[in-house]
């Protein structure tokens, strides 16, 4: 048997965790996931957002949502740039292994849209500047892996 999700969301309840360092930044995936969402037949009620400090704080927030047992698939959108010091690395590091300890843990699909880039130009063109939006791209990924595991748990190919 083979298992594929779809990219519709219909009946989907989504959470997006929204770091608010390099708010520019995340204003804008935060645009793109919830766009995204809209195209992909996620009710602008069925969606909402919790805004964190920072990317750090990411995971933690996105395990309580998860653990509610209200949503689906949980977003998770934030942007780490290199500085100077070796405080990206760990920022960098800790948000991503968080966000998969926390789909680990729960069992629902967390996508991680957390940009990690060397300049502020690169992560605004991530962010839809100049292109593809990342956040965009995690909405569409956790539609995809919430209506898997459905299919799964269902039998249904």
């Amino acid at each position: 048997m083979i298992f594929e999700g779809t990219p519709t969301g219909e009946g989907l309840h989504v959470a997006i965790v929204v770091a608010r360092w390099n708010a520019l930044i995340t204003r804008a995936l935060l645009d793109g996931a919830t766009d995204a969402l809209r195209r992909h037949g996620v009710a602008d009620a069925d969606v909402d957002v919790a805004w964190v400090p920072g990317s750090f704080e990411i995971p933690l927030a996105a395990r309580w949502l998860a653990g509610t047992g209200r949503y689906d698939a949980v977003v998770c959108l934030g942007a780490v740039i290199r500085g100077a010091t070796p405080h990206f690395d760990h920022i960098a590091a800790a948000a991503m292994q968080g966000v998969a300890a926390a789909a680990r843990e729960t069992g629902v699909p967390i996508t991680a849209g957390i940009l990690t880039t060397d300049t502020a130009d690169q992560a605004l063109e991530r962010a839809g500047i100049k292109g593809g939006n990342k956040g965009a791209e995690a909405a569409v990924a956790a539609i995809e892996m919430a209506t898997l595991g459905r299919r799964i748990a269902e039998g249904r190919r």
